[in-house]
């Protein structure tokens, strides 16, 4: 079941503290509506009732969707308990076949549903980002400027003339832009992967994001 507290969280505007509401955990068959606010972004906004700033929470929150067999633990200070972990990770063994993943940040937690709702492999989806960025890079154009020292995030699929793609989104000037990668690009990802087990990570909450691309790809 979801688990809710309350904490006092200070406006980044005025400073005035608040008391809200966070999620220490989340089912998504108890509460399915509270995933379509994480897919937004909602669910970690505030609004300030002294200055009307909308302020992001930033607090330790377990997502879990029993049906599609995933759970995603955020951990914004990166500090979190073995114990905990060896506990959830041998609750989820015992059930069998679930998909562990440790982020850091809402962002990360908002694109990893956002993936295994597609019915895709996120380290096949990071392989992709890397590639299409070096490739950008290398060819030093315009859109090179953009992405250089930002990070993709994925979107959606689509279809446009019969083709399949995947978007991507990332900040540039202030502004969030989109990149259309075709899909051979992850299904090639991910036969590299599947060729090459010895990159997936060891432990049962595996972090899988730029950082870790980076670091199996040389």
């Amino acid at each position: 079941m979801s688990i809710t507290a309350e904490a006092l969280a200070p406006c980044s505007k005025c400073g005035e503290k608040t008391r809200i509401k966070i999620y220490r955990s989340i089912n998504t068959s108890e509460d399915p509506g509270l995933k379509e606010k994480i897919r937004n972004g909602s669910l970690f906004v505030w609004e300030c009732p002294h200055c009307h700033q909308a302020n992001l929470a930033r607090y330790e929150c377990l997502y879990h969707d029993p049906v599609s067999r995933i759970m995603v633990w955020l951990v914004p200070s990166g500090d979190f308990p073995e114990s905990q972990m060896e506990a959830i990770s041998n609750h989820t063994r015992a059930m069998g076949g679930y998909r562990l993943r440790l982020v850091s940040d809402v962002g990360a937690l908002m694109e990893k549903i956002l993936i295994f709702d597609a019915g895709l492999d996120d380290m096949a989806v990071e392989m992709c980002k890397y590639v299409t960025i070096m490739e950008m890079l290398s060819k030093g154009n315009h859109a090179s400027d953009s992405i250089s020292g930002t990070s993709f995030h994925f979107h959606r699929i689509e279809e446009k003339d019969g083709m399949k793609y995947m978007v991507f989104i990332y900040p540039s000037s202030g502004r969030m832009m989109s990149l259309d990668v075709g899909f051979n690009v992850y299904e090639d990802s991910l036969g590299i992967i599947g060729r090459n087990p010895d990159i997936i990570p060891d432990g049962p909450f595996m972090k899988i994001d730029q950082e870790w691309i980076s670091s199996v790809i040389r």
